[in-house]
């Protein structure tokens, strides 16, 4: 990419975001003047590529669609996700890298295949949207909500507890048709993968591998997915099921990486052996597990030993790698590895 484009990249993406004093952040970024960055904007809004309103202290930039195409579809039970890919959203995106195209097929397939097979929903809507530097496709049903589904079927305490399992990869409410694969892959495929449904949202971005669940969100009726890709990405769809397969003949998924500040209920802290165990569910599905401790501030001794010493006894063939911790985890998560290691 060219330094006029990274710049011209920097500010679009800026204006996405809904970030303030952009001029500022780019000229520092990008050690250039403020008036160069102006040019840069003004050369973006006659391309159509931006759009200013407000006053000069005040001025708010953002993103114009190159192109936008909205799709309602019923009859949910009838459609094949393949189809619709192929005669509706495929057309819309010509001229975009094949890349590119590739991964928003196979993500559009399988979270659209989501929406027919396990909503409950009488409509689908689409969204697909070309943002000059971004393919971003949205799909949202009106059915019985992602997380709430996943909390029935597993009978958890709440939706948080959900969306953790959501993270990890390999569930499904229906095995006998699914290998509960499509979300962990799609969202690593994207640059950031978004789910909101009612009073629970869930988001992942690629550049830092961080899985969030902000506060405050809009609620959704249903549930409301949407998938953006840089349209210059070098990331392949071999590369991504690469990282989380076996390297053995068989070719299975095998890693997941694991947000464990999603763990965290009511106080926020990490200290039972039980709160360990809704964390370890499943975990025997795999054969390396990352737990990522990012933002989790500590934990109690019980819930690293249980982690660390508990589990890695009764599955020695499985391993937990742990990564983000911060001194005052690592030092419980030390602990416990020696106990573990004395047996």
């Amino acid at each position: 990419m060219s330094k006029t484009s990274e710049i011209q990249f920097f500010i679009a993406d800026s204006a996405r975001l809904g970030q303030q004093n952009i001029v500022r952040s780019a000229a520092e970024k990008f050690g250039i003047t403020r008036q160069a960055v102006l040019l840069h904007i003004r050369q973006m809004i006659a391309d159509g590529i931006l759009t200013a309103t407000g006053a000069t202290k005040a001025r708010r930039y953002e993103i114009l669609p190159k192109r936008v195409r909205s799709f309602v579809f019923k009859k949910v039970a009838d459609l094949k996700e393949d189809v619709v890919w192929r005669e509706a959203v495929l057309p819309f995106l010509a001229g975009a890298p094949e890349n590119a195209i590739r991964i928003c097929d196979y993500g559009f397939t399988e979270m659209f295949n989501n929406a027919i097979e396990h909503s409950g929903a009488d409509a689908i809507t689409v969204n697909v949207e070309h943002l000059h530097f971004w393919l971003r496709i949205t799909i949202q049903d009106n059915g019985i909500g992602i997380f709430r589904k996943i909390q029935n079927a597993l009978g958890l305490t709440n939706v948080k507890e959900a969306a953790l399992e959501l993270t990890k990869g390999k569930f499904t409410t229906d095995p006998a048709r699914h290998s509960g694969e499509g979300i962990f892959f799609t969202s690593r495929m994207f640059d950031e993968f978004t789910i909101i449904s009612f009073d629970m949202s869930l988001r992942h971005n690629n550049k830092t591998d961080d899985w969030i669940a902000p506060l405050n969100e809009p609620n959704e009726n249903g549930t409301w997915i949407a998938m953006l890709i840089r349209t210059d990405t070098e990331r392949t769809i071999t590369e991504v099921f690469d990282k989380f397969a076996s390297g053995d003949a068989d070719y299975v998924f095998s890693t997941t990486h694991v947000p464990v500040s999603l763990a965290e209920q009511g106080t926020g802290q990490l200290v039972s052996r039980s709160q360990a165990k809704r964390l370890l569910a499943r975990f025997e599905s795999f054969k390396e597990i990352y737990l990522d401790f990012k933002g989790v501030e500590m934990v109690g001794q019980a819930f690293a030993d249980e982690i660390f010493r508990v589990f890695k006894n009764s599955h020695p063939g499985i391993d937990i790698i742990d990564i983000n911790a911060n001194e005052e985890v690592g030092k419980m998560i030390r602990r416990a590895r020696a106990a573990q290691a004395k047996i």
